[in-house]
């Protein structure tokens, strides 16, 4: 008897004569191999390295008992063994498709479906052909004919006089190589094709015959050019090919005269065609990861244009005249070769400018006075050495990116920028400022800046110019950080000098009046200086005549005391009457300095910022209405409510910007604000908004981050027209998704850092919702994993949550 039989007789022995019973201890359905299968005996381990035969040799070494097969097992064994394997009866995942297959997919469901609502979705399907019932859909079939009268009463919907035709067809996410010449038969009803992610290599000419088209979608593909007959396409608006194959475009693609939305990116286009400037319609071209390194000429031609994207291309220069692109507002240059920008002049409606990753070594001065509505202006990876003092003409930029350049010295005017959020200088050799403040983030560069800027004026003499921390209005600031004594320009339309030459005699000094009527000065001598500079006027009228506060004591005293000193004149012809009578004309006028009066009129914008301002004279909204501004923006400053001059503004106000103040309330009279579409109040200590609120249609974003709200305001889910609502950093608990159902446009929700403890499932059901923040709440679900993967991720897990 050998070791390993031996052993086994021993564990017999210690266990008993029964075996091991697989079959209760593993249910008996496994079937368990011999122990020492493997390895073999034991003892006949000590072949292998490292392995001695100590174990043997002292007799103590511990043994693993072979299980013998159960009688169960046996039998299961032996009759799989006789019987043969039957063979598969059902189909591989993977396999070609038949036509048969394609067929069975547009379900009589959906054929209802599609005839009831016009829409036809056979998206990711996998179909490798079109099936072909789907040609003949806008066709009465015969079961529609054959019913008769008592059926359709039953059920009138289906009678083929009450279906619609098809309207939008959804074949994208499939496996199409082609598309049937059929297409032409929805000819008068299809206004939607959409083809993306397929395998398409060509189009039928007959796609041409679809004439009201007004959507078609391509991109994803294989194609290389589209058929002749598409440039032919009547109501075309929106096409997108990006994603595939084209060497360039063709030039017929300006005869799409109702072309609004062009994607051509991801393909390789060398050049664009000389007539694309005859697409005047055209709102967006996208044309990135390209190798276009020229754009054509009549390129601004396109006076529609908005969105221009040429990132990623071979680019070295811009067209000159870019200034005739008077509705551009984002701009898309990052990862070519541009040497310098231009002057973007005409370019006002520009809020976003991304260059970076080029070659650029200097931002141009006269760029910054150009862009007043610029947003977004990133440089990062060029070569810049310097950045002007002009950037603080920029008054609405929020971000700046200037890293990895080679700038040395950041100006202390960017401290003036009351909206910059965002400073980015990382990769510079900047040598003014420490690493640790560098560290710190924007908000303690824009400090060290500001701090050196008040030192620099006060060491030459000119704190007020930098700092005015009264109630009153700088009039540096306001003329866009140029000086006082600036030479206006030859062309300057101002209505301030056109109404003091119509009333010259009666806006100038009395006393140089009466010395001009006998000739002893010359004419106009003090007509624009300031009047307390004359001592017989200061004897006179003790140098307070002009001045608002005198006017408004005036006025409060009543009409009898201004009439007794218009009597107590004594220069001839009734001068003091005259100064009297035009007083409150010329106080209106001189509130404001001249040159700011042509800034408000060339910019339409009324800004005014970090001034610490408590209230703003009526007299200022004045002017701005005369102005036609639309723009007012009194961020950073000390206003507890809205200035009550806004009401002078109510039908011109586009947008209204009040962030960064103490307001606690707003004032019902913002319902009379009929055209405003951005509102900001964030920073603020507001924690409610009035029920009048919610009558302003016309607003799309509104933004109230930062505040004391506790609750998303009632009024709010009264917009219609809201597309942007941003309520981060709030104290909101919780959320209220049936007001937010009716709100049918939003589409960007901003939530974060609240104190939401729970998200309501059916949050997922508002599929409106594109853009959707989170992040810093105290709820535990969803996950902080789920909401770092987006928005598409976060609606997904809220839908499987919904309770069925």
């Amino acid at each position: 008897m050998n070791s390993c039989q031996k052993a086994k007789t021993d564990f017999s022995t210690f266990f008993g004569t029964q075996e091991c019973d697989r079959g209760s201890a593993f249910g008996g359905d496994f079937d368990l191999s011999p122990c020492f299968t493997h390895y073999g005996c034991p003892n006949e381990m000590s072949d292998l390295p490292g392995v001695g035969r100590a174990g043997a040799k002292g007799g103590t070494a511990s043994r693993i008992p072979r299980c013998a097969p159960s009688q169960r097992q046996r039998q299961t064994a032996t009759t799989m063994a006789r019987s043969p394997r039957p063979k598969s009866s059902f189909r591989p995942v993977f396999h070609e498709r038949t036509t048969e297959e394609d067929d069975s997919i547009l379900t009589q469901q959906l054929w209802k479906l599609a005839r009831k609502t016009g829409n036809l979705n056979l998206s990711n399907k996998a179909l490798a052909s079109v099936p072909e019932r789907l040609y003949d859909i806008n066709e009465a079939d015969a079961d529609s004919k054959a019913v008769n009268l008592e059926q359709l009463s039953i059920k009138e919907e289906d009678a083929w006089w009450n279906q619609v035709p098809l309207t939008n067809l959804d074949l994208s996410s499939n496996t199409l190589t082609h598309l049937s010449p059929k297409i032409a038969n929805l000819q008068h009803s299809l206004t939607v094709l959409t083809l993306h992610d397929n395998a398409l290599v060509e189009l039928p000419s007959e796609i041409g015959k679809l004439e009201k088209l007004m959507r078609l979608n391509v991109s994803h593909n294989k194609l290389k050019q589209l058929p002749r007959e598409t440039y032919s396409l009547p109501e075309l608006r929106h096409l997108n090919i990006s994603y595939n194959e084209f060497n360039e475009l063709d030039p017929d693609i300006s005869d799409l005269h109702m072309l609004e939305f062009l994607d051509a990116g991801h393909n390789n286009i060398q050049s664009l065609p000389g007539g694309i400037g005859f697409l005047v319609r055209l709102t967006a071209l996208l044309l990135p990861h390209n190798h276009i390194k020229e754009l054509p000429p009549d390129l601004v031609n396109m006076r529609s244009l908005q969105k221009l994207d040429l990132m990623q291309n071979d680019l070295t220069c811009l067209p000159e005249d870019m200034g005739l692109l008077r509705k551009l507002e984002c701009l898309y240059l990052q990862h070519n070769d541009i040497l310098e920008l231009p002057n973007f002049e005409g370019n006002e409606a520009l809020s976003e400018l991304h260059a970076s990753n080029n070659f650029i070594m200097t931002v141009p001065k006269a760029m910054c006075s150009n862009l007043p509505h610029l947003k977004i202006l990133d440089l990062r990876d060029n070569k810049i050495t310097e950045l002007p003092d002009e950037l603080c003409l920029l008054r609405n930029l929020n971000r700046l990116d200037v890293s990895n350049n080679t700038i040395s010295m950041l100006p202390v005017t960017l401290s003036s920028l009351a909206h910059l959020i965002s400073l980015q200088v990382d990769g510079n050799p900047i040598k003014t400022i420490r690493r640790d403040i560098i560290q710190c983030g924007t908000t303690r560069i824009l400090k060290t800046l500001h701090e050196r800027a008040l030192a620099k004026a006060k060491e030459d003499g000119s704190d007020n110019a930098v700092s005015n921390s009264g109630a009153g209005i700088s009039v540096t600031r306001l003329s866009g950080g140029q000086a006082e004594d600036c030479e206006l320009p030859s062309n300057y339309p101002d209505s301030y000098q056109q109404l003091a030459q119509q009333f010259q005699y009666q806006h100038q000094c009395p006393c140089i009046y009466h010395q001009q009527r006998q000739g002893r000065v010359a004419p106009h001598s003090c007509l624009y200086g300031p009047q307390t500079h004359c001592q017989e006027y200061n004897r006179q009228t003790q140098g307070n005549m002009y001045k608002s506060e005198s006017y408004h004591t005036n006025m409060a005293r009543g009409p009898y005391l201004q009439q007794q000193q218009s009597q107590e004149c004594r220069y001839p012809n009734g001068v003091m009457y005259q100064q009297q009578q035009y007083q409150q004309q010329f106080t209106y006028e001189q509130a404001v300095h001249p040159r700011w009066v042509y800034k408000l009129r060339h910019t339409r914008t009324l800004a005014v910022n970090l001034e610490e301002l408590t209230e703003v004279p009526e007299q200022v909204f004045q002017i701005a209405r005369n102005e036609g501004v639309h723009v007012v923006d009194f961020a950073r400053n000390q206003l507890s409510t809205l200035p009550n001059g806004l009401q002078h503004m109510h039908d011109l106000v586009t947008e209204l910007v009040l962030s960064h103040n103490l307001i606690g309330y707003v004032p019902k009279f913002i319902s009379q604000f009929t055209r405003i579409t951005f509102l900001n109040l964030s920073n603020n200590l507001l924690s409610d908004l009035p029920m009048e609120f919610g009558v302003l249609n016309t607003l799309r974003e509104l933004n109230i981050a930062n505040n004391r709200f506790q609750f998303i305001p009632n009024s709010v889910f009264e917009l219609q027209g809201l597309e942007i609502f941003i309520a981060s950093e709030n104290h909101i608990k919780t959320l209220n998704v049936s007001g937010l159902k009716s709100m049918p446009r939003l589409s960007t929700l901003d939530l974060r850092n609240n104190d939401i403890d729970s998200i309501p499932p059916t949050l997922g059901n508002l599929t409106n919702i594109t853009h959707l923040e989170l992040v810093g709440n105290p709820f535990r679900q969803p996950r902080h994993q789920i909401l770092m993967k987006g928005t598409d991720a976060i609606m997904s897990y809220l839908r499987d949550r919904i309770p069925t």
